[in-house]
């Protein structure tokens, strides 16, 4: 599967409610109900219709326990079936209300809750359907409602203008809360998402690093068994060189025996310098490394060493380094992709710090999203730098580098008459050649 398909396969099942906690919160809103309706009867001997009420509380829970035996307690409903449990908890909650006063009710606000819930897992068209079935739910309790529970032989009636004032409380809580809680939430999937993504752009990069070592090691050890089959072709060769009838054969197996050994030594070759040659490489190689892939799409790259002067110490001998490698490749594809003619790398090093910069002479960064970049998913991918193509690649590049120790700074070049952006990465040396 590739990680593309992993990672929408993922970002859907985040957004499905797992059955356990939704039928958790269920029990818990059921016992508080039941809780409410006993203490209003039992302790305050307030009169309304009990009975009903108990069968309302009972059908929630009946709802519950099919859906507890119905599947596994670790089953992610689908948004459907969670947008349907959620219309039957407004619908209940309302019928409740409707027993106990309505609007009157100061457990009227709990009309809000199942929305709530939507706003963390269910789609933008689903919250709304929900929040305006719970506006209509609630504009009906503002004018039919049996009358709210008091001690017998009273009745309490609040002024309507006292009920219109709870109903826009009830509409302004769920607007805000509901866009508040879904924009929270979808940040959090996002950046989960972003994040899984990472995981498996790093994991892929590691493998293909290990490739070498497995190569090494698949020579060595087919090298001995090798050498044997070969031994064991040239005594056929000798002892049956006038027999005609596996002379043909006996060829055949030499001539497949010389292939399997250039065949190892092609593998061979590619850690010929061994294991140490592999996991270290100076900086200057490193960075030739990343660019090479990127020097054929008619941009020129124009490699810069600048150390410092002040500094005697040599070219810094640098770790192999997946992540690392991944992002400069990623910063500098961005860079020649945006550029128009020109892509500049300019590296150094000091005492204490490693640093790279990229320069691009394209258009810049558009400087509402300065201070965005970065975050993932941030916009879709454009013909302008103003944002377009620096969401989950420059998120995952970003990320990876700064798990190696770096840090990145962004910004437009500073150069007068020169347009184009600057991407600055500084290790502290240590992080880098440890």
């Amino acid at each position: 599967m590739a990680n593309g398909d992993l990672i929408n396969r993922a970002s859907s099942l985040s957004r499905r409610l797992r059955l356990t906690t939704l039928v958790r919160v269920r029990w818990f809103a059921i016992t508080g109900q039941t809780a409410a309706v006993m203490f209003v009867s039992l302790s305050l001997h307030f009169v309304f219709p009990l009975g009903i009420s108990f069968a309302l509380i009972a059908v929630s829970a009946w709802l519950n326990l099919f859906l507890s035996f119905r599947y596994q307690l670790n089953h992610r409903l689908d948004l459907r079936t969670v947008l349907l449990v959620l219309a039957f908890d407004i619908l209940q909650l309302t019928g409740l209300l409707y027993l106990t006063g309505g609007l009157q009710n100061p457990f009227a606000v709990l009309l809000v809750v199942p929305v709530i819930i939507a706003a963390t897992a269910l789609s933008v068209r689903s919250i709304l359907l929900l929040g305006l079935m719970t506006i209509v739910c609630a504009s009906v309790l503002v004018v039919w409602h049996l009358p709210l529970p008091w001690y017998s032989g009273v009745t309490l009636e609040l002024p309507l203008m006292f009920v219109i004032g709870v109903w826009c409380a009830i509409a302004s809580t769920l607007i805000f809360s509901g866009v508040y809680v879904y924009r929270i939430a979808e940040e959090a999937r996002l950046l989960g998402d972003a994040l899984s993504a990472t995981e498996l752009v790093l994991q892929r990069e590691q493998h293909l690093s290990a490739l070498d070592g497995l190569a090494a090691a698949a020579a060595h050890e087919l090298g001995t068994p090798l050498a044997t089959i070969t031994l064991v072709v040239k005594e056929m060769q000798r002892a049956l060189k006038n027999d005609d009838r596996y002379a043909e054969d006996i060829q055949l197996l030499s001539s497949q025996a010389q292939r399997c050994r250039e065949i190892l030594q092609r593998l061979t070759s590619l850690s010929s310098e061994g294991e140490e040659h592999m996991s270290k490489l100076a900086l200057s190689s490193l960075i030739e490394e990343v660019i090479a892939p990127h020097r054929n799409f008619g941009i020129q790259i124009d490699v810069e060493k600048k150390p410092d002067p002040k500094s005697m110490i040599a070219e810094p001998v640098v770790r192999r380094n997946p992540g690392v490698i991944y992002g400069l490749g990623n910063l500098i594809e961005n860079a020649v992709d945006f550029a128009k003619a020109e892509t500049q790398v300019i590296w150094g090093w000091d005492e204490n710090s490693v640093r790279i910069t990229i320069r691009d002479d394209g258009k810049g960064f558009s400087v509402d999203m300065l201070d965005r970049i970065g975050e993932p998913y941030m916009s879709r991918r454009n013909d302008e730098r103003n944002g377009g193509g620096l969401g989950l690649g420059l998120f995952i590049a970003k990320t990876l580098l700064e798990r190696s120790g770096a840090h990145i700074s962004f910004a437009n070049r500073p150069e007068p008459g020169q347009s184009g952006a600057e991407i600055t990465i500084v290790w502290a040396r240590q992080a880098l050649t440890a």
